[in-house]
């Protein structure tokens, strides 16, 4: 009896692991291609809408032609997309309601899905859902004139097709392995030695770092108890180290692209770890060169005071490095209860810096600028007023013209930095239209030519044959040209010479002003479009230059898509050019 209990336990124990290990398998199995399948889907669309020429087309067809010419575009690229007659088609929405308007499959109506209302809010919707019975991508594009959504959707007929298949050979392994099994059990004598064969097996893969496996529970006896708690055991190890390989990729991930620079020091001072941007802002190659924290940081803190501050305690200071200013904390990290070591923050200030600088000097420059005018204007007021009756009226009228020119020139400073910061705040319109720059320059030459003439020079004129059509603000830029000649008048002595010149090099125009001047020393050059910057202020101030004309000059040639040049020499005198960008001949051509 015993023999035959036996017998058909071990026949019993065979049918039930097949039977079991085949559901398993079919289970596994139809899960694996589902998921492939998805992951498959998800992936090519991705990889296609990651194509940013893909998606500026549609963009673009967006903002010229609507939804047709997105289907053409789509249609184009149904290769990279999948798009089959049967299963996979795209649709069109609109970007507001998501009403259908194109159907690759003729469709007549599409329901919203989540990823049709996550690309409604401006967001693309990838979320995917192995219970039902689609897979779809929505993506909103939007254009400068109309949003729409792009919905890629399959009807999972492939996967569901190849899963009929697989339960048939399943169903068919089934029967074949359950004959199998009946004729190998009575051959099997050590049926009660497997489970722990079985975690042997297990304990060596996950010793090798494969936690995948899983041991089934035969019985619950004392080898089910150990066989379910090794695979917790196993479940959730593999859970803790994926978490901790996660949280080690995210710290190295931001360790290695934050701005600010960050190096680690050992107990001993030697550097063992050291991101991009601290190596690019101390102009040191740490990785490959060995380094103590005393020869880089040993001016703001000695090793020793380092290693012995406490835990909230923080070592502030600064640097100067190649024109940078940095400003280092030193504060030290544990590990175990100890000191492990320094920790060494390095944050770039230098625009803050150089902002609050040229802040302040701005300030104290239009502080200057106002004050020596209102100081003319009270001081020949009080004149005035002491004076009462007795004054000449000669003296009186000469008085009142200092006045009434001290105003004029408070009220043009005034009115510059207005027109400045007009144009940083981008108020400023531009009247963009093509003309001729030799007609301009020509125009400014005729205005100022007898005015020149009074000043004792010579104004000379060089202009090519054909024209030199430029696309922007006439006005604007004749006040450039203005303005450039006028200091170029300003800065040259009586029987000196300026000429006005216009010239084509390549796909730029270029307006020179060269005079005889008295040159710009190379050092000022740099600064020379800054504002209230002068190379000779008391010149300049006594010749009625406010020190703002060729900032804003520089501001409207930039605007233009174009830059000034400057070449001058002490003592021989100054070229100005500005470069702008020259029209095509046929725009040219339309404009005549």
């Amino acid at each position: 009896m015993r023999k035959r209990g036996l017998h058909f336990k071990v026949v019993l124990i065979m049918l039930l692991l097949i039977v079991a290990l085949m559901l398993v398998v079919s289970a596994f199995l139809i899960r694996g291609v589902t998921r492939f399948y998805l992951q498959q889907f998800y992936d090519q669309m991705q990889s296609a809408f990651a194509d940013a020429g893909f998606v500026q087309e549609l963009r673009a067809a967006a903002d010229q032609e609507g939804e047709g010419s997105m289907a053409e575009i789509l249609n184009a690229y149904s290769g990279a997309l999948g798009i089959e007659e049967n299963t996979r088609a795209f649709y069109i929405l609109t970007g507001d309601t998501g009403r259908l308007l194109y159907a690759s499959d003729s469709s007549e109506s599409l329901s919203l899905t989540p990823n049709i209302i996550t690309a409604l809010t401006g967001t693309e919707g990838y979320a995917s859902s192995m219970a039902a019975d689609y897979m779809d991508v929505a993506v909103p594009i939007r254009g400068e004139t109309g949003s729409y959504v792009v919905c890629v959707r399959d009807n999972r007929q492939t996967a569901a097709a190849l899963t009929g298949d697989m339960l048939t050979v399943i169903l068919e392994a089934l029967v074949i392995g359950l004959a199998i099994s009946v004729l190998l059990s009575f051959l099997l004598a050590k049926t009660m030695v497997r489970p722990i064969q079985s975690l042997t097996r297990a304990a060596r893969n996950m010793a090798a770092g494969d936690f995948s496996q899983k041991i089934e529970v035969q019985a619950e006896d004392e080898i089910g108890t150990l066989t379910s708690t090794f695979n917790d055991m196993g479940t959730r190890l593999h859970d803790t180290l994926l978490d901790i390989e996660s949280e080690r990729n995210k710290l190295a991930t931001v360790f290695l692209h934050m701005t600010d620079g960050i190096v680690a020091f050992s107990g001993d001072g030697e550097v063992i770890q050291v991101n991009p941007a601290a190596e690019r802002l101390l102009g040191l190659d740490l990785t490959r060169q060995s380094r103590h924290f005393g020869d880089i940081f040993g001016d703001i803190a000695e090793p020793e005071r380092a290693r012995a501050m406490k835990n909230d305690e923080v070592i502030a200071g600064e640097k100067e490095i190649d024109g940078r200013s940095l400003d280092i904390f030193l504060a030290p990290f544990y590990g175990e209860g100890v000191q492990g070591g320094i920790l060494a923050v390095i944050h770039d200030v230098t625009v803050q810096r150089r902002s609050d600088e040229q802040r302040r000097e701005f300030v104290a420059n239009v502080s200057h600028e106002l004050r020596t005018p209102i100081t003319n204007v009270r001081s020949y007021a009080e004149t005035l007023v002491d004076a009462g009756q007795d004054m000449p009226p000669e003296t009186v009228q000469n008085f009142l013209g200092v006045i009434l020119s001290e105003s004029d020139r408070m009220t043009k400073i005034v009115q510059d930095l207005l027109a400045l910061s007009k144009f940083d705040a981008g108020e400023v319109d531009f009247r963009m239209e093509p003309f001729d720059a030799c007609q301009s320059v020509r125009k400014v030459y005729e205005a100022m030519r007898l005015d020149v003439a009074k000043h004792g020079l010579s104004l000379n004129l060089s202009l090519p044959a054909a024209p030199a059509w430029v696309l922007g603000d006439r006005d604007r830029i004749e006040q450039v040209i203005i303005n450039i000649t006028t200091n170029a008048v300003r800065y040259t002595a009586k029987g000196g010479s300026v000429e006005m010149s216009v010239s084509l090099a390549g796909e730029e125009v270029l307006i020179a002003v060269a005079d005889t001047g008295i040159g710009i020393p190379k050092e000022d050059i740099p600064r020379i479009f800054d504002r209230f910057y002068r190379v000779d202020k008391a010149r300049s101030r006594a010749l009625g230059g406010t020190g703002l004309g060729l900032s804003i000059a520089f501001e409207i040639v930039r605007r233009h898509d174009g830059h000034m040049e400057i070449e001058s020499e002490v003592g021989k005198g100054t070229t100005m050019t500005v470069h702008l960008p020259c029209l095509p001949e046929e725009t040219s051509d339309e404009a005549v």
